[in-house]
């Protein structure tokens, strides 16, 4: 669909969602960004899994890119609360190396890789730069990240540690990362927030999650369009 397309359907898709519902979406896109993204390496315990996700869309954080090389995702839905209905979830799992055919995909997309580690010691969460386009990259519970994915990351991101423990959960650190620099982002200059179609874009994806047999009422717009051609 080109653009006018689009607003005409997600007009006709209005009409079946609340007006509660309307405004909730129209107050929640403004805040939405894909300036930072995130990606999850081989994350298999749904619990941090979906707790990740509950943070992305907290903090207005849209696309999860999801590594599978060992381990499929799985989401536990008591603790994502139906964040994963409003996000966009991006999964690798056909490559030889998904790790590597992620990296390539964000790159091509005008992201810098960011691995997040205790082990180099590289920027915080005070001197790391929010300019560019950023890919957040987190690892497995037990291992962290990869050898792969540490060594062709472009920059590494730590968060103090001042105990006995070696690192915290990955929930807790995507959390504090996510809150960290989502909350600088929206205070800084930078034009974080998405385009007109891409709001439309997701918008519209949203209704389609929200509305029953959505998939019929597309086919009836897209009918009615043909028709009155």
């Amino acid at each position: 669909m080109d653009y006018q397309t689009k607003k005409e359907f997600l007009g006709f898709l209005s009409g079946y969602l609340t007006e509660n519902r309307r405004k909730l979406f129209d107050k929640v896109i403004q805040y939405r960004t894909r300036h930072i993204t995130v990606v999850l390496e081989d994350i298999f315990q749904p619990h941090n899994a979906s707790a990740v996700l509950r943070s992305a869309d907290l903090t207005g954080v849209q696309d999860i890119h999801i590594i599978e090389n060992r381990n499929q995702y799985h989401i536990n839905p008591e603790v994502a609360l139906g964040s994963s209905k409003w996000l966009n979830l991006i999964k690798y799992n056909k490559a030889r190396d998904n790790t590597l055919a992620a990296y390539d995909a964000l790159r091509k997309a005008g992201y810098r890789i960011v691995a997040t580690t205790p082990h180099t010691d590289d920027q915080t969460l005070d001197n790391i730069s929010i300019d560019g386009k950023m890919a957040l990259i987190f690892g497995t519970e037990l291992k962290g990240l990869s050898e792969t994915a540490i060594e062709n990351a472009d920059e590494y991101l730590r968060i103090p540690m001042y105990g006995f423990t070696e690192s915290y959960n990955i929930s807790v650190s995507a959390a504090l990362i996510l809150f960290t620099l989502t909350e600088k982002l929206r205070k800084s200059s930078i034009p974080w927030q998405l385009s007109e179609e891409e709001k439309l874009d997701i918008i519209i994806e949203w209704a389609k999650r929200t509305i029953k047999h959505a998939e019929l009422f597309e086919k009836e717009f897209l009918q009615q369009g043909k028709s009155s051609r």
